[in-house]
């Protein structure tokens, strides 16, 4: 497939980036149409291998598609070309929404405001729930991955002081070990060679030991620390970086529960990754806010894990997915971010954004939109800070 350049990648992908809304799956529809029905880039059959490689693998599904979509036609070159393409637009919105934040605008002042951003809080709500009971349906199939997903949101919920992210996902991936093997049959052809791969994946296990060793010498490598391994954790959907981004951030106090959740509810009006809520994250957390080198930071650093590994694992991808046991390790970890977010669903998404009997309303109007209607998100976005604000006007008007 070689044979284009990183200017044709970057343009095809800013197109997408600009225009792709809806999500990871929606992304992988756009691709598909753009480059094996209008571009013939190429064949379904080897589409269909690469998403099948990208959604094993940690990491934005549909981002990872990208750059290995863009590595086969122009090179490395190609892969970070379409990254930037995809992602620039979304990133660019968000950093923006950032600085309007800490400038305090007249137009995120008075009464108004405050009803559009607990608006764009509460579309979470919505959000979130639509995208569980998505997840839900396609990675908890039987009982046995639905028992591990309900015990792994318990955990994370209800344990004392709770489990890490990191431990509910291993406590997962170690049950399906034990009781979730199985195998699939057939894998992409390698993009990367096998001596280039293993120092992809030297590099992504040694990022993992380093960038702790290093926090505390400066808050952008404190912010490195946290966004990369939130990345490297992120099993089976963007929606899941909302609770390891949360654990990442508002934990630590770097940022706060109502600030973040305002940040999430923006990110779903825009096109492009999910991810790119990361920029928003970057430029704010921190006293004093960390601004642009931190929102620029917080993006490269939250993509590059996946983006090592999904060229790392290209050339062992046929063996490795005839393993059971890796299999097993992957079924459990999907099922554990299942109920992973289930539990944010309920903290801090819900106990932080509905507040009333109204917001209630709103949210279920909301996720009957999204699931029942199938209207698009960013429509869902709108209605619903329209919604929040006309639930406020009486002490508008007062």
């Amino acid at each position: 497939m070689h044979g284009g350049s990183a200017s044709e990648v970057a343009r095809a992908f800013l197109k997408l980036g600009l225009t792709s809304f809806g999500g990871p799956v929606a992304h992988l529809g756009y691709f598909r149409e753009e480059f094996v029905r209008r571009r013939a880039w190429l064949s379904d059959a080897a589409f269909a291998d690469i998403v099948a490689l990208c959604q094993f693998l940690p990491g934005p599904a549909s981002s990872q598609t990208a750059m290995a979509l863009g590595h086969m036609r122009a090179g490395p070159l190609g892969a970070l070309a379409a990254w930037a393409g995809f992602t620039a637009p979304s990133a660019l919105l968000m950093i923006l929404f950032a600085f309007a934040l800490l400038a305090r605008t007249p137009v995120l002042n008075g009464p108004v405001a405050v009803a559009v951003v607990h608006g764009l809080k509460l579309v979470a709500v919505p959000i979130v729930a639509q995208a569980l009971c998505a997840m839900a349906r396609a990675l908890c199939p039987d009982l046995r991955t639905a028992a591990v997903a309900v015990l792994c949101g318990l955990a994370a919920a209800l344990a004392p002081g709770g489990l890490t992210q990191l431990g509910v996902i291993a406590s997962g991936a170690l049950a399906g070990v034990a009781f979730l093997r199985g195998a699939d049959a057939h894998g992409p052809r390698p993009a990367t060679r096998s001596g280039a791969a293993a120092v992809f994946l030297a590099a992504f296990a040694a990022l993992l030991v380093v960038l702790p060793l290093v926090r505390g010498f400066s808050p952008l490598l404190d912010l490195a620390d946290a966004m990369y391994r939130a990345g490297a954790l992120v099993f089976g959907g963007g929606h899941v970086v909302l609770p390891l981004l949360r654990e990442a951030v508002v934990t630590p106090g770097w940022l706060s529960d109502a600030t973040f959740l305002a940040g999430y509810g923006a990110a779903q009006a825009v096109p492009g990754p999910l991810f790119s809520f990361a920029a928003f994250v970057g430029t704010l957390v921190r006293q004093p806010p960390l601004g642009l080198a931190g929102g620029i930071v917080a993006l490269v650093m939250i993509f590059l894990p996946g983006a090592l590994l999904l060229f790392g694992a290209w050339p062992f991808w046929q063996r490795l997915q005839a393993d059971p046991r890796a299999r097993g390790a992957l079924r459990g970890a999907n099922a554990a971010v299942v109920g992973l977010l289930a539990a944010a669903l309920y903290s801090p998404v819900g106990v932080t954004a509905i507040t009333q009997w109204t917001d209630a309303a709103i949210a279920v109007a909301g996720f009957a939109l999204l699931a029942w209607r199938r209207i698009a998100p960013w429509i869902v976005v709108l209605v619903t800070v329209l919604a929040s604000v006309a639930a406020a006007l009486p002490a508008i008007l007062r």
